[in-house]
């Protein structure tokens, strides 16, 4: 399942609805990503996100339907925010339900890489010292080769 808008992502209530729909998985791995205070040696005044619907959430489902053709996994949970957000707000949130927790931690992972280096998004970060556009960096790329 996939959901990305501007609404303020509640992970604890997602974990939950998450949980009660996985039937027989004996694992559930899930990460939440949250705007950080500080970047760089200044203080983040707010992050804001953008993304092209069409092309962001076609990519993001064939992300989903990778990580379940290479995993036995159940169908993942991905929920990415958009538009303005302040330090310690929750980014994204990505659960991954399998019956052993090799496949659920695995497939979490696949799914992130993804999201930081190949999903559609753009990024502003708005410190007390300016603006500047946010990319993936160097390690986030390094990361997402092993899964080629």
């Amino acid at each position: 399942m996939l959901r990305i808008s501007d609404a303020v992502i509640d992970a604890p209530a997602l974990l939950r609805a998450f949980e009660a729909s996985t039937g027989d998985a004996g694992a559930i791995v899930t990460f939440s990503g949250q705007v950080r205070p500080t970047a760089s040696d200044a203080e983040v005044t707010s992050l804001f996100l953008q993304a092209y619907p069409a092309m962001t959430e076609a990519g993001i489902r064939e992300a989903i339907e990778a990580a379940t053709a290479r995993w036995p996994v159940s169908e993942p949970l991905v929920v990415h925010r958009t538009g303005e957000m302040v330090p310690g707000d929750t980014i994204v949130f990505v659960a991954v339900a399998a019956r052993h927790r090799r496949a659920a931690f695995e497939a979490a992972d696949f799914l992130m890489d993804y999201l930081k280096t190949q999903a559609v998004f753009w990024k502003r970060e708005n410190t007390d010292q300016g603006s500047t556009w946010i990319e993936p960096r160097s390690a986030d790329y390094q990361d997402a080769k092993r899964w080629k």
